[in-house]
């Protein structure tokens, strides 16, 4: 399990960092902004260009994956239902859905993958599923459902294609559908705006944990809960039920497939409710509990079915 302490232990380090900048107001008032936005903007649609660039979006077909899907799409769609009969507002019902389904499948999935499932490129498909289909999804329910003065259907349509996550996303798709490689002289820069992504993510997280009161208390409460019960045993069940009653997975293959489901919520939900103002707390406090939640969740999916 030193994959588990590995990477659980990388995300401490840095968010503590954030939270004693933040404390010691280091980088100013609006720093918690500023770093979400190049993260938004620079850091990450730089890391997807660069990864799926050079990916083989091949492996989007396959069993396993299959069943990481239809367990996100359950485990999202309960929240939804819940939304829907509690009447939530749909921009805080999409990131309460997303933090109760999309995994945290890069600095804590990838460490867990090397040293727990022993193979990295396990984690591939996921991340390149919630890339291209999850993010895709949630910020165009996002931006339609926005307020104010109405846009022309026309503008509404195409406002996810102006999003740069989504734009870079694309991009690198087509580039590795292509079989063309980006050049190393124009790689080089992109994938060292690429590194800015996490540990801006991670600071900017760390920097919010100030003067902000107990997670799951006040108005966000049982949304938080909600979502964290969701991502934290739900998910990881309905995986296991999915892959072995559904698809007959034994072994290796529905062990992996359960530990990825009981990863914690991403850090980049984060950033996605900070960019649009929408839900902030409710991903902070989500991603916050069930990062705690996820180290017992994984030790005890570990013991039963490793």
């Amino acid at each position: 399990m030193s994959g588990v302490i590995q990477g659980f232990g990388v995300i401490a380090a840095i968010v503590l960092i954030g939270y004693l900048l933040g404390r010691g107001e280091l980088l100013g008032e609006n720093a918690r902004e500023t770093l979400t936005r190049l993260s938004f903007y620079v850091g990450t649609p730089a890391l997807l260009l660069q990864m799926l660039s050079e990916s083989d979006v091949s492996i989007l077909f396959s069993t396993p994956l299959l069943v990481s899907a239809l367990s996100t799409f359950a485990a999202a769609g309960l929240f939804v239902l819940v939304g829907l009969l509690r009447r939530w507002n749909i921009r805080r019902t999409t990131i309460g859905a997303l933090c109760s389904s999309y995994v945290n499948a890069g600095n804590l999935g990838i460490p867990i993958a090397v040293y727990v499932l022993g193979d990295a490129s396990l984690i591939a498909p996921v991340m390149l599923f919630q890339l291209l289909v999850m993010t895709p999804i949630g910020l165009t329910v996002i931006d339609f459902s926005q307020g104010g003065e109405r846009s022309s259907a026309w503008l509404r349509i195409l406002a996810p294609f102006r999003n740069p996550i989504v734009i870079c996303s694309l991009i690198g798709v087509g580039i590795s559908l292509s079989g063309w490689r980006i050049p190393a002289p124009v790689l080089e820069p992109i994938t060292l705006l690429g590194h800015l992504s996490v540990p801006t993510v991670l600071l900017a997280f760390g920097i919010s944990l100030r003067g902000s009161a107990l997670p799951a208390a006040g108005a966000e409460r049982w949304p938080v809960l909600l979502s964290v019960g969701l991502k934290s045993v739900v998910h990881p069940v309905i995986a296991w039920a999915i892959g072995a009653g559904l698809f007959g997975l034994e072994g290796a293959t529905l062990f992996a497939a359960v530990v990825i489901s009981a990863l914690p919520a991403a850090q980049n939900l984060f950033v996605y409710a900070s960019r649009y103002n929408v839900g902030v707390r409710l991903a902070r406090e989500s991603i916050l509990l069930s990062t705690i939640l996820s180290v017992p969740v994984l030790f005890t999916v570990t013991a039963l079915l490793g």
